[in-house]
């Protein structure tokens, strides 16, 4: 009898043994550690603290199983170089803006902003309901990318000089740090420009490497110190009204991903999307008029030269429409979703 007794005790205590190695394996699994290149530092105002926002979302809706490392811009890749490491897997996610790519295919900057775009209700309308997102995503899956549209930031300063500027005749042999498509406008004016990623601009700009630069709106700049160098701050934005950010991810990793995970990751991008928003809205009065009292004069273009910017726009545009296939198919996705917006757009707001 004792000898069967020990028997049963011990083949229980064997299937706990085993259960709880179950369980415990089960709990494992459902954990998921990735890395996260971040292309802004998160020192910045507006566009700095998404990576860690995000990240965090996804690790309270997870209970901690799900964890998203933010690293720093340098960490892992360049501030902009993240393409191919997302693309190659070396690194599972990236936070960045699409118009960071656009020397891979000049498609992917339509999907962050063009000059004289649209605002960010009617540009977030398109990518959600018009077809942007769609084709943004077919655009990176072809190097085994997923794209996630996962933020929004308002208008823009469209330049920091040190000195004013009386007509685009002058800005012919600046050195220009300028985004996306904007570059390709200003290039038109004889201006030789640069794609910098945000923590390079500075020293580029104190060096003089740089004689201008634009980046973002003027909270973010603050953060950058442009103001200590450049005094004429140039608005409207008309290069950059509205501009997105995008989380790219490896593709097999996503598809690794349990649903409900991929669940929790695309709803911390879409509530980051008006958090962005709204920040970058309420946060820029009170930059403008700090950088007032250290001497920055805040400069508003004439119409006679957002004229001109916008003929050469046109320019450019048609350019690239008949170079780039996947250019043409974004540009007619948007134009016929701008063309029925319109009746609204042109209403529904007062002027």
């Amino acid at each position: 009898m004792k000898f069967s007794f020990v028997k049963q005790v011990a083949a229980v205590a064997a299937t706990c043994a085993i259960a709880l190695t179950v369980v415990s394996a089960d709990a494992e699994a459902k954990k998921v550690r990735w890395k996260m290149h971040s292309a802004f530092g998160t020192n910045l105002a507006v566009i700095g603290p998404v990576g860690p926002r995000i990240s965090g979302m996804i690790k309270d809706m997870s209970d901690g199983d799900f964890d998203v490392k933010v690293f720093e811009p340098g960490a892992l890749a360049g501030g902009y170089a993240y393409y191919d490491p997302v693309s190659q897997g070396a690194i599972d996610a990236a936070y960045g803006t699409p118009g960071a790519n656009q020397g891979k295919n000049a498609a992917l900057a339509f999907l962050s902003t063009w000059p004289f775009g649209p605002g960010a209700l009617e540009f977030n309308a398109w990518l959600r309901y018009g077809g942007g997102i769609e084709i943004g995503k077919e655009i990176y899956a072809k190097d085994g990318m997923n794209y996630f549209y996962c933020g929004m930031i308002p208008p823009e300063t469209s330049g920091w000089f040190r000195k004013p500027i009386n007509s685009l005749d002058e800005l012919k042999g600046l050195k220009m740090r300028f985004f996306g498509m904007g570059a390709l406008v200003m290039q038109k004016f004889g201006v030789s420009t640069q794609q910098l990623a945000g923590g390079d601009i500075y020293p580029a700009l104190e060096l003089g490497t740089i004689d201008a630069t634009e980046f973002a709106m003027p909270a973010i700049d603050r953060s950058l110190g442009f103001y200590q160098i450049a005094k004429y701050n140039y608005f409207p934005g008309w290069h950059q009204q509205s501009t997105t950010n995008e989380i790219l991810v490896n593709m097999k990793k996503w598809d690794k991903l349990p649903k409900q995970y991929k669940a929790m990751f695309e709803t911390a991008c879409a509530a980051n999307i008006a958090w962005e928003l709204a920040e970058g809205e309420a946060l820029q009065p009170a930059a403008m008029i700090a950088n007032e009292k250290d001497g920055v004069k805040n400069m508003t273009w004439p119409d006679s030269v957002l004229d001109q910017l916008r003929a050469a726009w046109k320019e450019v545009l048609a350019e690239q429409v008949a170079s780039n296939a996947d250019v043409a198919r974004l540009w007619k996705s948007y134009s016929e979703f701008h063309e029925q917006y319109k009746i609204w757009g042109e209403r529904g707001y007062l002027k």
